[in-house]
């Protein structure tokens, strides 16, 4: 019996016009890259794998594919753009002279459970600010993500947008035990209000703190939600965090895009290098965010070149999937011109197809069959 040979759990074969789609988007999310003044950059598929180390704070060690070189080092396929392009610009850059703009394109692989129908390879598109602590950049990157996103023909979305170092303050002050902070992250993350009533009452902390810690779950909404979460706290570096914010969403309102944007002080994501804003967006017909971003000013110190970042990525495969289900068309739709030909017509059959080629027209020569 033949051997029928089909695709790994979590990948699969992409062709024909879904194909042909994921180009057309590729393309005019590069487009709006190219736009803002961004170069582009491509790094290995597999790095060495101290760059997604646990000090770099990237996914799970168990969750890499690894295998070994001759040599008998540890190589990793990439499950994540940014280490490797800090890795990148800490070599050949200088972002302390001035803000070096990447953007990239490519496949990033995770060793997870494929449930739901998730995919273990996925086309990401990112783009990464390297040498800048402004609010202007934060501000630059979520216009970019906004102006991204509608470019695909994209209307209904919303990017959500959070605060680490607020939630950080608010740890130091709290001096929590290493797991009580993971466990204490991984509530809020949830928005299980009931367990961060629970955690923080077996902490004994004080009112103050115990009454921010259980309304962080509940702080996400429009540009109100920052005067509420300034009057939750006297802590001076939460407060500069909000204060950040707030300068971000003027600078949001200049761009025009204030509407695409809202505030999730409970949004703490498990990657471990973010700093300051973190942010996702998201429509209906996709559970999963289309875009994950966020500022990492400590990520470069691993690789020797300390400097402020932010950036974002896009997955391609969801956006995709939310377009169809939107209905949403980024391509039109037009099948290859098709001409049949025989011996006796092919030369002349040749010369229309060139012609309608150098029109612009796809065309598919299919030679017509004995006896039709």
């Amino acid at each position: 019996m033949q051997r029928i040979f089909h695709t790994p759990e979590g990948v699969r074969d992409i062709y024909g016009r879904e194909c042909r789609q994921k180009h057309e988007l590729k393309r005019r999310i590069r487009s709006v890259f190219q736009k803002y003044g961004y170069e582009e950059i491509e790094t290995p598929t597999f790095e060495y794998f101290e760059v997604f180390s646990q000090e770099v704070g990237t996914v799970p060690s168990r969750e890499l594919y690894k295998f070994f070189d001759r040599d008998g080092n540890t190589l990793v396929l990439r499950p994540d753009f940014t280490p490797s392009v800090s890795r990148a610009c800490a070599s050949y850059f200088s972002p302390d002279q001035e803000p070096v703009t990447l953007f990239y394109t490519g496949q990033t692989f995770i060793n997870s459970s494929s449930y739901q129908g998730r995919l273990k390879e996925i086309t990401q598109m990112g783009v990464e600010r390297i040498g800048d602590d402004s609010p202007e950049a934060d501000a630059e990157l979520l216009a970019m993500t906004v102006e991204a996103l509608l470019s695909c023909g994209l209307r209904e979305f919303q990017v959500s947008v959070g605060q680490v170092d607020y939630f950080k303050s608010l740890l130091k002050e709290a001096g929590l035990e290493k797991e009580a902070e993971e466990h204490l992250r991984a509530l809020i993350s949830e928005k299980n209000y009931f367990g961060v009533e629970e955690l923080v009452e077996e902490q004994k902390l004080c009112p103050q703190l115990a009454a921010v810690f259980q309304e962080l779950p509940h702080l996400f909404g429009s540009v109100e939600v920052l005067k509420k979460a300034r009057s939750l706290t006297d802590n001076q570096s939460a407060v500069r965090a909000v204060e950040r914010l707030e300068r971000i969403y003027e600078l949001l309102k200049v761009y025009g895009y204030e509407k695409y944007i809202c505030f999730d002080f409970g949004m703490v994501s498990r990657i471990q290098y973010y700093t300051g804003i973190i942010f996702q967006a998201y429509t209906y017909g996709t559970g999963e965010p289309l875009v994950k971003g966020g500022r990492y000013n400590e990520l470069l110190k691993h690789f020797g070149a300390p400097a402020a970042s932010v950036g974002f990525v896009i997955m391609a495969d969801s956006l995709l999937t939310a377009l169809s289900r939107q209905k949403i068309e980024i391509l039109p739709d037009e099948e290859p011109y098709v001409l049949t030909y025989t011996e006796e017509t092919l030369e002349e059959t040749l010369v229309k197809a060139q012609r309608l080629r150098k029109e612009g027209r796809s065309v598919s020569l299919r030679k017509k069959k004995e006896g039709l």
